[in-house]
């Protein structure tokens, strides 16, 4: 059995940062591409950033230049720093991560910004 444990969620003002943490653990194995998805009350899951193999990474154009993916493969543990929040950047988010065991994803995480 696969867990991904995320942590680092909350509320925060306006123009405010958090660092998002997900762990995975159990019988995982060849880990792959990693990354960040979110999903805003009755919208879809949007991808927001993915890190690959070789740590090159990926993001929704909405969050370039204030959100930063990276990753520690000796933890499998995959991190989103998120700077400059904005009202619409809240919402519940989820990691996600590829491997040769599978695809999986976390119980997901309350990122909430008031304005």
């Amino acid at each position: 059995q696969v867990h991904l444990v995320e942590s680092g969620g909350g509320l925060v003002q306006t123009g405010g940062s958090l660092r998002l943490s997900c762990a995975a653990s159990g019988s995982i194995f060849g880990i792959n591409a990693m990354g960040w998805y979110r999903q805003a009350p009755g919208k879809q899951r949007d991808l927001v950033a993915t890190i690959s193999r070789d740590s090159s990474p990926n993001y929704a154009d909405s969050v370039k230049g204030r959100f930063t993916i990276s990753r520690d493969d000796a933890k499998k543990t995959v991190y989103l720093q998120m700077n400059s929040l904005k009202f619409e950047d809240t919402a519940v988010y989820y990691c996600n991560v590829n491997a040769l065991s599978g695809r999986y994803w976390g119980q997901g995480t309350q990122v909430t910004v008031s304005s």
